[in-house]
């Protein structure tokens, strides 16, 4: 029986193994690995795929929620709301800045942070709000220009979400900033790790630019405390190769995505068009067990997140039923575009199967 992979990043690099060497080769020759004509090429171009300016390249997602949020002045005092259902970073970089996370529940269908789980949480101490476009799927713009009113101020947390949409327009557009990762198994994913800011606004960028290397501008001018988090010159330059098929790999994710849908939509987290599909998420009953069921058949699959935010030791606050219910339940299936439909139609039917026989049971 052939394995269903959950993403085979062996696969995907060697369907473009040229470009990758390529790349490679010519940061090696140019010896340029910090800083360098790559990592500004990068950060033109993946600025511009989002219709934003250049960004700010950093060394991972994490350090990209940081560094927008201090080149935004939030630290020492300050409450920074994030939601209960995702993955801790987006907490830490709260904390990294210096700043205490309130952690605020989710939409108990869509999973995403929304005004009315916001607005309980807010006093005179918040200065910021951080939604996160959880498995790609993009939190309403309506939200964010909600908080904007409010005299909050927006980091878009993009881990999930390279080339998002929604209305026709790119994430990034509303916030005050917007932070990807390029963690190997992202959408667009580098060889180790590997982040970016992007704003619409280039003193964000320019601050962002400062911290990272050290608080300086020029190369003895140390002008605050800063941070050693530059996207090096090889991760920039395989990027760059990458960038160039993201797009078809996106319209890729979104025809499996919707095969998925067509055959088991009522078990999977919704989402809106213009979705990116990082994750393609079922919420079933007993995960772990559905995932043992599942791998014995070959088909691999993952959790995201199996604990909420407020499991986490450093974090335990009040209760979040909605992201307490979606912990117990997430299952995320294989996505990769380089899958083939029979793969998904594998997958799905392996999925309903597993639903399907508890439930004949229970009627037995």
């Amino acid at each position: 029986m052939s394995r269903v992979p959950f993403l085979d990043l062996a696969r995907l690099h060697e369907s473009i193994r040229p470009e990758i060497d390529a790349a490679l080769d010519r940061v090696i020759r140019g010896s340029s690995f910090v800083g360098g004509d790559e990592v500004r090429r990068f950060e033109e171009s993946f600025g511009a795929a989002h219709g934003l300016p250049p960004g700010a390249g950093c060394g991972s997602g994490t350090d990209a929620l940081t560094l927008a949020l201090r080149a935004l002045g939030v630290g020492q005092g300050d409450e920074v709301i994030v939601p209960g259902m995702t993955f801790v970073a987006t907490a830490e970089a709260v904390v990294h800045a210096g700043a205490k996370p309130v952690l605020a529940d989710v939409d108990p269908t869509t999973l995403l942070i929304t005004p009315e789980t916001v607005e309980p949480l807010l006093t005179e101490r918040t200065r910021a709000v951080i939604p996160v476009h959880l498995y790609g799927h993009v939190v309403p713009f309506s939200h964010i220009d909600h908080w904007k009113e409010r005299g909050l101020l927006v980091v878009e947390d993009c881990a999930h979400a390279h080339l998002a949409s929604r209305d026709a327009t790119f994430v990034g557009h509303r916030g005050d900033a917007a932070c990807f990762s390029f963690y190997p198994g992202k959408n667009l994913g580098a060889l180790g790790d590997g982040g970016m800011v992007l704003a619409r606004d280039e003193a964000v960028i320019q601050e962002v630019r400062r911290i990272r290397d050290h608080g300086r501008r020029s190369k003895h001018s140390h002008e605050v405390p800063g941070w050693c988090s530059r996207l090096d010159g090889l991760q920039a330059a395989v990027l760059l190769a990458k960038l160039g098929h993201l797009r078809a790999w996106t319209d890729r994710r979104r025809e499996l995505a919707e095969e998925y849908r067509s055959r088991i939509g009522d078990l999977l987290v919704p989402w809106e068009q213009g979705a990116v599909h990082h994750l393609i998420v079922a919420r079933v009953p007993d995960p772990d067990t559905a995932a043992s069921a599942l791998s014995a058949q070959g088909i691999a699959t993952g959790r995201h997140y199996p604990n909420p935010l407020n499991s986490v030791p450093w974090l335990q606050g009040s209760s979040l039923p909605a992201s307490e219910k979606a912990a117990s339940e997430v299952l995320s299936l294989p996505i990769d575009p380089l899958m083939e439909v029979h793969e998904v139609a594998r997958v799905a039917d392996a999925v309903a199967a597993r639903i399907a026989e508890p439930t004949a049971r229970a009627r037995s």
